[in-house]
Formats: C-alpha cells, sequence, structure tokens
C-alpha cells in the first residue's frame, strides 16, 4: 500500500469520527450518474438545511470506494441549501460512495459512477519523481516553467479575459495566484466579490464563506486547465488591508477544510501554504506546520504542497512539503539543498524583468532569461514574473496600474520568448529519452569547471545529453571532457535563440572553436 493510500484510509478514519451517520435509512433510489473520465471532477449535489448557519452546523462528507480501498472527500455547503461532494477519481472502474451527515436529508445516500480513461491530453495531477524533478500522474515529465499573477482573479472580468488570451501564446505552465485580494504597492483596488459574507460596515463573518467568491476562482482554475496550466495557488499572504491575514486559528482552518473541499478535486492544483509566510506577524511557524497537516489530510488527491518565505526560510526537510518554493536566486547553493531536502525545488521569486522602482522590479530580460538558465543547469526550476510601469501613466505606488506581476493583462517583457526556447530545449531530453525512461530532468555537475548539468538515458545510467552555460564567460575555445561514447555537438546562442549544428561526431576531451560571447551554450547529445 502507497502512502497516498494510507492517507486516503486513515482520512476516512477520522471522518468517520468527525462525522457520526444519523441513522436514518435512506429508500430513495440511487441516482444514475454519467461516466467520469480519469482525474476530472465528480460532482454530487444534495438539497439539506438552509437555515441557522449550514456553514458551521451542518457535517457533510462521503466515502468513496473502488474494491478494497476507501478514500474520505469532504462535502462543503454552496449556498441556496445545496451541499456538494466533489472527488477526482484516480483509477478506471465503477466507484461507490456512502454520504455522511448529521442532518437527516444528507446522511446515507449512496451511488455508483464509472471512471473511464482520460481525456485526451489529461495525465492527471503532478507530483514530484526522480527524487529532484516532477511528473504527471500517468509518469509524464513535467517541467515546470511558471510565471506570477498575484492578484488576477480579482480584477475585472475583461482583464481576466485578457490575461487568459496572453497565456495562451505564453511558454508558461505554472501560474502562481491568491486566494485572497492582494493589498500593496501598485495593488489598492477593491475586489470585485469577497471571500466572507460582509456586513453593510464592511465586517466580515468569517464563519459564512461566500460561495460565488470560491465559485469564480474555481472557474479561472478550470480555464488554466484548459491550457495545460497548474495552478499554483496560494492560501495566505501578509498583503492585506481586509483582515484576512490575521483571522483567528479557528477561522483560518475552517477557511482552509472549506478550500480543500471545493477545490481538491482540480488536477491541475498546487497547494502553497502562503507567499512570504514569515511576514504573517499573526502566525507563527506552528500554526504553518498545522495548516500542513490540515492541507496533508483533507486532500484526498494528495497534490503538491510547499511554502514561499520572504526572509525566513521553513523547514522544507519536513515530510509533509513536497517541494522547496524559494525566494532568491542563490542558485550556488541548490547543490546543498537538493542534497539535503532530496526533493525538487522551485526557485518561485528570483526578482521580476521590469522598470519599476523597487530593486526586486526591475531586471533586464536578459537577467531574468539568465537566471532560468541558471536554475536549470543547477537541476531546478524558476518561475517568471514581469513588473513594467508604463512611463506615460502616473509613476505613483499609490495608483493601480496593470502590472503582469500581480493584475495580469498583456507581457511587455522579452524574456517569455527566450523562456519558451529553453523550456523546449528542456522538454526534448524527455522525448530523446522515450516514454518508458526512468529517469528525467537535467541533473547539475556541480565540480565541473563551467556549469553543466546532463540527462541519462532510458536505462537510468547513461549520460545522454549535457549541456554546458557559459554565463558571463566568453571563452573562444574550450575542451569539453566528454564521458565514454559518441556525441553530436550543438552551439547555442540562447538570446538569438539560434542552435548551430557542428558537423561529425566527438567522443572523448573534444576542443571546439567558441562564439567568444558570454551567456552562450552549447549541447552534447548521445549518438
Amino acid at each position: 500500500m502507497n502512502r497516498r493510500e494510507m492517507l486516503k484510509i486513515g482520512s476516512a478514519g477520522s471522518l468517520a469520527v468527525a462525522l457520526p451517520a444519523i441513522a436514518i435509512a435512506t429508500t430513495e433510489p440511487q441516482p444514475a450518474h454519467a461516466a467520469v473520465p480519469l482525474w476530472e471532477v465528480f460532482e454530487l449535489t444534495l438539497n439539506g438545511p438552509s437555515t441557522g448557519n449550514p456553514f458551521a452546523d451542518v457535517q457533510f462528507a462521503a466515502t468513496f470506494s473502488l474494491g478494497h480501498r476507501t478514500v474520505a472527500v469532504d462535502g462543503f455547503y454552496d449556498g441556496a441549501g445545496a451541499y456538494k461532494l466533489r472527488f477526482m477519481p484516480d483509477t478506471p472502474g465503477e466507484w461507490g460512495y456512502t454520504t455522511t451527515s448529521n442532518a437527516a436529508d444528507l446522511t446515507g445516500r449512496t451511488g455508483r459512477f464509472t471512471c473511464i480513461a482520460a481525456l485526451a491530453g489529461a495525465h492527471g495531477p503532478v507530483q514530484p519523481r526522480n527524487t529532484h524533478h516532477f511528473a504527471y500522474a500517468d509518469g509524464t515529465p513535467f517541467f515546470p516553467f511558471g510565471t506570477t499573477c498575484y492578484a488576477w482573479v480579482h480584477q475585472s472580468e475583461d482583464l481576466q479575459q485578457q490575461t487568459l488570451q496572453s497565456l495562451r501564446s505564453a511558454p508558461f505552465n505554472k501560474i502562481r495566484m491568491c486566494v485572497f485580494p492582494k493589498h500593496y504597492e501598485y495593488n489598492h483596488n477593491e475586489p470585485p466579490l469577497y471571500p466572507f459574507e460582509r456586513n453593510a460596515a464592511g465586517q466580515h463573518d468569517f464563519t459564512r464563506p461566500n460561495p460565488a467568491y470560491f465559485a469564480h476562482i474555481e472557474q479561472r482554475i478550470a480555464d488554466l486547465r484548459v491550457l495545460g496550466i497548474e495552478a499554483d495557488l496560494i492560501l495566505f499572504h501578509p498583503y492585506d488591508r481586509w483582515g484576512y491575514a490575521t483571522m483567528p486559528s479557528e477561522a483560518d482552518d475552517r477557511y482552509l477544510r472549506y478550500v480543500l473541499a471545493r477545490m481538491s478535486a482540480y488536477r491541475n492544483i498546487w497547494w502553497s501554504l502562503a507567499n512570504e509566510f514569515d511576514l504573517m506577524k499573526a502566525k507563527s511557524v506552528q500554526d504553518f506546520d498545522r495548516f500542513f497537516k490540515i492541507v496533508e489530510q483533507h486532500d484526498p488527491a494528495n497534490h503538491l504542497r510547499s511554502v514561499h518565505y520572504s526572509r525566513v526560510m521553513y523547514d522544507y526537510s519536513h515530510p509533509w512539503v513536497t517541494h522547496g518554493c524559494l525566494q532568491t536566486a542563490n542558485f550556488d547553493a541548490a547543490a546543498g539543498w537538493l542534497a539535503a531536502w532530496r526533493k525538487p525545488i522551485m526557485f518561485d521569486e528570483v526578482q521580476y524583468e521590469g522598470n519599476l522602482n523597487r530593486r526586486w522590479g526591475n531586471l533586464s530580460g536578459e537577467e531574468m532569461a539568465r537566471r532560468f538558465w541558471l536554475g536549470v543547469i543547477a537541476g531546478c526550476y524558476v518561475t517568471h514574473g514581469e513588473t513594467y510601469l508604463d512611463p506615460d501613466q502616473p509613476l505613483d505606488e499609490n495608483t493601480t496600474p496593470t502590472i503582469w506581476w500581480s493584475h495580469g493583462g498583456k507581457l511587455r517583457g522579452t524574456s517569455p520568448d527566450r523562456i519558451a526556447f529553453l523550456r523546449k530545449l528542456v522538454e526534448d531530453t524527455a522525448a530523446t529519452a522515450g516514454k518508458d525512461a526512468r529517469r528525467t530532468g537535467f541533473e547539475a555537475q556541480p565540480t565541473a569547471y563551467y556549469l553543466n548539468a546532463s540527462t541519462v538515458d532510458a536505462t537510468g545510467t547513461g549520460t545522454q545529453q549535457i549541456l554546458y552555460f557559459m554565463d558571463f564567460h566568453q571563452p573562444i575555445y574550450y575542451e569539453f571532457p566528454l564521458p565514454a561514447g559518441k556525441f553530436t555537438a550543438e552551439l547555442i546562442d540562447p538570446w538569438e535563440m539560434k542552435i548551430s549544428a557542428l558537423s561529425g561526431t566527438f567522443e572523448g576531451t573534444t576542443k571546439l572553436k567558441l562564439s567568444g560571447r558570454p551567456f552562450s551554450a552549447v549541447r552534447f547529445r548521445r549518438v
């Protein structure tokens, strides 16, 4: 039995205690459910109590079963007397379910549905693979090339649609985005919706989530799923004027359970417990430890879990953390972190390409592209961000211009095309290794004279490709120490996005004449 199945069975046991069934037998016939493709969303809606506070007063869950396997799933109240269960089947076959509740109308309901083959292009949720890398549930390698749009789902509908249009042609397959709205420099607008009910004075009732707010985010997650983009969903952050960063612990926990019940069934979810968790002064490290455990226990799909920091790094060695989520450009330290944590590492914030007055927001496109290369050569992955101000608009932090890093809209920078070029180079390694390769992804060579990383062949042993990145060095030639075997060689210009193949094959110590320009690359591929 693997860890995921043990977790699900354990969760089922805990929920059986938390949600005692009312012993009232149902005589209603089992509903007829349409077949559900593998890794898509099965949804059950039942009518139940609408008086009092159903969010707090009514407990609702179900056990899904396939053969001898059981999976516990929390339900949620969706307003207007509607209660829902969502479940992402991860195995084909005939699944059954039985509901449990403290409300007579909701308990003891049973039904069945058939999970059929996955839709074309659907590969399941992303999980760690090969220690330092990622793959979808069906084994297809996933190489994250992400971007950042913290508050894009809290802008106007027109702007959100423009963001989705930009993403259709962008190279990004992951996006960092917040559940809560954001208050920060250049972020002063009110969101169209609020996550909790509010009275006339603007005071929130943290016991009453606003279903429309969360349904809107779910629609955007579904939109991203169509585009093949993973939603790296940030659950908490410190940039707040509404009180969400300082909710009491019981409100935090209740909010997490509600989000997990609503969204865990979407296959393209990653959980980021917070952006800059160490700046949330009302929360302790122990609070975030507790949050991780809640997410781990109440996410039946076992999606990826991490947390982002500002200055004080979280302990990514904890077993409930699936990967590192770093705010730094210290790629030289990557080898030590990879060895210590034995997990994939996302350099999720390496500053942003743009022209802001702040140092974190005015990298050149060349430098952003360079940092992606450094991350790949270090055996890690990097996330993009863009912070361009229109010089003809007011240059004032107290305004709210449209900036990709927070609001989305249109990409203006020069790095995305170069990132697309690098992504193709990386993805080509998996295509070369073949579908049944035991390992995929670049592994750094930390003692090399010039920065380089290599991949292995389908057996997981022989070197398949070697990618050198000269960074700011500009040698006119170099003698490359190749492993045993014959290789082809190509000179790569990362900025001009050109690959020049050299004639012949090479073996042993190979002397090549180079461009003599900085930031060049060389690729060797086994014949």
